[in-house]
């Protein structure tokens, strides 16, 4: 089955910006991991990044962040994509909604997404939500992904295997499945 790795809000914003947190930064090294493993083994790589306009519902409850064409909006440095890998832009936690991602997917063959990024209990959490209600398998890498409380990313984690029958498994596992 074919695979995409999907990093998700890795931006500036989150990872060193004012709702940037500790943990965001600690995976950076490990999507990175991911990132190198896919470009090399010719997997498809999709860049999901929150890309706020004004009026957007997220922002009553999160404040301005991310905004369309700001460096918060971009993705961090050592996670760059190349000019081939797609950006999809989001206006909401679920990277599907409103978005072109599942063609993007479906016409590359994709049956399955590693979903990777911040936060595990939000924008993680519904994206796999989108991706399972769409007939796509999801695997989350535990070392790949992030909130900005354990317990949280725990309970997160928990749900999204019950739920939506996502496959948590070890980055060392996920790097050999590439």
């Amino acid at each position: 089955m074919k695979k995409a790795l999907v990093i998700i809000d890795m931006l500036n914003e989150f990872v060193y910006g004012k709702l940037g947190f500790e943990m965001a930064r600690e995976i950076v090294p490990n999507i990175k991991r991911l990132l190198e493993r896919s470009r090399e083994k010719g997997v498809m790589v999709v860049f999901v990044c929150d890309s706020h306009r004004r009026g957007d519902p997220e922002l009553e409850v999160w404040g301005e962040h991310a905004m369309e064409g700001t460096s918060g909006a971009e993705v961090v440095d050592s996670l760059r994509p190349l000019e081939t890998e797609p950006r999809v832009k989001k206006r909401t936690y679920n990277g599907f909604f409103n978005t072109d991602l599942e063609d993007l997917l479906k016409v590359r063959g994709v049956g399955e997404v590693i979903l990777t990024g911040i936060l595990t209990d939000i924008c993680i959490l519904h994206t796999a939500a989108g991706a399972f209600f769409r007939g796509f398998k999801v695997l989350i890498p535990r070392e790949a992904v992030a909130s900005s409380d354990e317990e949280s990313h725990q309970r997160a984690l928990e749900y999204m295997e019950r739920m939506y029958g996502a496959k948590i498994s070890s980055l060392r596992e996920v790097l050999d499945s590439i």
